[in-house]
């Protein structure tokens, strides 16, 4: 025997479908299914005054006020990726909702919105999804998030939320081929066990494991930059630098304010591509949310990257400070793996030339390779840097170098920068120093602007 809900839910009109084809068409992401748009609006039946009701204090809940941090999510009929932490299950959750009502199932929908809600009390997106999907069972709606004259600040924050679902939306749609990688990628170690990319203008975060194979995308997530967007240049911009940077430490968040919620992984912003641009700034971190938001809207931090909490926890658990790349880029170019080989291959006759020059103990051909405004680890100039190679070479002695543990990421934007990391090691000899080098192309020549020792 049906419930008098079950009831109600079997006699709701079209208007959720209608509703969610709207906002599908607002987002400029999916195609609503063909005479939505021209499906007249049934009058609601008196029932819904109260489903009305219970919308709109729903959709003000969502703007206005903030929840308390909710328990995990349950994760039975969530897809298998989800549940083994490779994806979002807040955010797979959501989509489904939107699926759901874009294919004409608004019950199920509802069902599912109501569970996401329950589950996440904090995730205003789930909230004012809901809010609508009560709300279009007594009257049409214009937009996703329809709340009639909301306050100043209420309407900032409606439209923030519209952003992040329509930047969640196109993420799903968008998503890279199945084993392409980021071109900046251009060698990872084979010790180096995870990577991280993030594409500021799609709001989205990529973990890659690094194994046998090479590197395998296996998770994205939603993340959110600078308030004033991208392109760093000072402190307090509140803008997200561009780069390739390394975790530098992990830190928990018992040592944080609630606003960095369940930790940070800080960023050795400015690097010295940074630096010798003149950028300025410090305090850059990969970080949670405060405990009363799920996620932030796509531009809302002072210039970190900020994922939700329970996305930040499974990177916590999962990547290595000191050895984990995260290139930030405006707009992440995917490539397949063959794609870089060229590349590498190129590079690496360059640099085996270096490393050729040094065990010779060819000091004239090895200052070749550096800038003439080279700058080392300690501010040290050219003239500088001659002393120091110079005394590499003694101590050397002719002995050949072997680079291991090597990797290098191509940076490009008004020039091109390769950042190689690689261990020293003299044959012979069980261990070396660890370091990094920044080059840079100069027509068809790459140089070394930075070299410092690391570990």
């Amino acid at each position: 025997m049906s419930t008098p809900d079950e009831r109600r839910l079997r006699a709701w009109p079209s208007a959720g479908a209608a509703w969610m084809a709207t906002a599908l068409l607002v987002a400029g992401v999916l195609t609503a299914l063909p005479g939505w748009a021209r499906e007249p609006h049934r009058a609601a039946p008196k029932k819904a005054v109260h489903a009305q009701r219970t919308a709109a204090k729903t959709t003000r809940t969502a703007v206005h006020r903030r929840a308390p941090m909710a328990a995990a999510a349950p994760v039975a009929a969530i897809p298998k990726a989800a549940a083994a932490g490779l994806a979002d299950p807040a955010e797979t959750r959501l989509i489904r909702v939107y699926r759901l009502t874009a294919q004409g199932r608004a019950d199920e929908a509802l069902a599912q919105a109501q569970s996401l809600a329950r589950d996440f009390p904090n995730f205003q997106l789930a909230q004012l999804a809901l809010g609508d999907l009560l709300a279009a069972r007594a009257r049409p709606l214009a937009q996703f998030g329809d709340v009639a004259a909301p306050a100043p600040e209420a309407a900032t924050a409606l439209a923030e939320l519209r952003q992040e679902s329509r930047q969640r939306v196109a993420a799903e749609r968008l998503r890279p081929a199945a084993g392409a990688i980021p071109a900046a990628f251009i060698e990872i170690s084979e010790h180096t066990r995870h990577a991280i990319a993030v594409d500021a203008s799609r709001s989205r975060l990529y973990l890659f494991e690094n194994g046998k194979q090479g590197l395998r995308l296996v998770a994205d997530y939603y993340a959110s930059v600078g308030k004033l967007g991208t392109e760093k240049e000072f402190e307090g911009d509140q803008r997200t630098p561009l780069g390739v940077y390394y975790i530098t430490s992990r830190l928990d968040a018992k040592q944080l304010a609630d606003l960095y919620g369940s930790g940070a992984l800080p960023l050795n912003y400015p690097n010295a591509l940074d630096q010798r641009r003149g950028k300025t700034g410090s305090g850059i971190w990969l970080h949670g949310t405060p405990s009363a938001q799920f996620s932030r809207a796509p531009q809302a931090t002072d210039g970190c990257v900020a994922i939700a909490n329970p996305d930040l926890e499974r990177i916590l658990k999962t990547v290595e400070p000191r050895s984990t790349p995260v290139v930030i880029a405006r707009q992440l170019q995917w490539v397949t793996p063959q794609g870089v080989l060229g590349e590498r291959q190129a590079f690496n006759q360059v640099l085996d030339a270096w490393s050729k020059a040094k065990s010779e103990g060819d000091l004239q051909r090895l200052l070749g390779f550096y800038t003439y405004d080279f700058q080392g680890m300690r501010s040290q100039s050219i003239t500088e840097w001659r002393a120091t190679l110079q005394e590499d070479l003694q101590a050397l002695r002719g002995r050949t170098l072997v680079l291991k543990d090597k990797s290098a990421l191509h940076w490009q934007d008004s020039s091109e920068t390769m950042v190689v990391t690689f261990a020293e090691i003299p044959a012979g000899a069980r261990s070396g120093p660890v370091k990094r080098q920044y080059w840079r192309r100069l027509g068809q020549r790459w140089q070394i602007f930075f070299e410092g020792v690391i570990g």
